[in-house]
């Protein structure tokens, strides 16, 4: 079975490093979203491209927009999806407002200036000393044409809500506890959504869960893999 991780913003395919050796048995594929496009949409039909055949979807953040994506494009081909910190719906008013500010900042002080911004919200206070720098080693190697790009990606993807409603393949939403982008309580209420969903909260994470508790999360990741 064919997997592809789907990287969060502002980091890159790298977040993915805990999750290769438990998901040794699997073809894995984590494909780079920066550079392929101006939309989510693009993301989508650039990385259907590259990847052949029927596909697991992992995706965190950016990533889970991009799975949901790709399942509104080719749903025959996502056999199944985990959506980590990512929401179905499009960005509301305020949340588009604050895409603005983030623009902003980018363009003012670059990736140092947005990872200074975002540490707090992508990771929990006491995050290990190896997880912050791993972390902030992704985010401030991405260029601002970069950040800026796929910022604009993210303000302007399409509602898929419906894309979910109607995606007859397991659905794992997964979020951190102490996640500020999507609080868990609106994560499950996204989990109803979908016809074959299944909802995990995860402890000791804010934003990041596959990096801020790896262990937990392959458990999680691998034992949803088994079932598809």
């Amino acid at each position: 079975m064919k997997v592809v991780l789907l990287h969060a913003f502002p980091l890159d395919e790298r977040m993915w490093e805990p999750q290769l050796e438990p998901l040794r048995d699997y073809e894995v594929v984590t494909p780079r979203l920066y550079g392929r496009g101006r939309t989510i949409d693009d993301y989508a039909a650039s990385v259907l491209a590259d990847v052949e055949g029927e596909l697991v979807l992992a995706g965190a953040s950016l990533g889970g927009y991009t799975a949901l994506a790709m399942a509104h494009r080719e749903p025959p081909r996502v056999r199944a999806m985990a959506l980590v910190g990512a929401r179905a719906d499009a960005d509301s008013p305020e949340r588009r407002a604050g895409r603005a500010d983030t623009k902003e900042l980018i363009e003012s002080g670059g990736a140092e200036a947005l990872w200074e911004n975002q540490r707090p919200r992508l990771l929990l206070e006491d995050a290990g000393e190896d997880t912050v720098s791993r972390v902030r080693e992704q985010v401030v190697d991405r260029s601002t044409s970069e950040l800026v790009e796929a910022l604009a990606a993210i303000r302007d993807r399409d509602d898929r809500s419906d894309t979910l409603s109607g995606f007859a393949g397991p659905v794992l939403v997964g979020v951190g506890e102490g996640d500020l982008f999507f609080p868990p309580d609106e994560a499950q209420q996204q989990v109803a959504m979908a016809q074959r969903g299944r909802f995990r909260a995860f402890a000791g994470a804010r934003h990041l869960p596959s990096v801020e508790q790896p262990d937990e999360f392959n458990a999680v990741l691998t034992g949803f893999l088994a079932d598809v």
